[in-house]
């Protein structure tokens, strides 16, 4: 993964919030496909935060926190 993270560009990063009933994978995948159709150039994400809610005694949703990479425009 180092390989990807190494490049000659300059990236910018903002931090988003998914949310799912399904998992935390569903969470991620989630919000980095809401982020892609606003935002050019992704390049990676970090979960900097996860976290739920409890109903019922059982898990009701997921939640993700994520740092998420992109290039700035030349």
């Amino acid at each position: 993964m180092a390989n990807l993270l190494v490049s000659d560009h300059v990236y910018e990063i903002a931090e988003i919030v998914g949310t799912s009933k399904i998992s935390m994978e569903d969470a991620i995948q989630s919000a980095v496909a809401k982020a892609a159709t606003s935002v050019r150039e992704l390049r990676w994400f970090e979960v900097v935060q996860s976290r739920g809610s409890i109903e019922d005694g059982k898990v009701a949703n997921y939640q993700v926190v994520l740092k998420v990479g992109f290039v700035m425009p030349s």
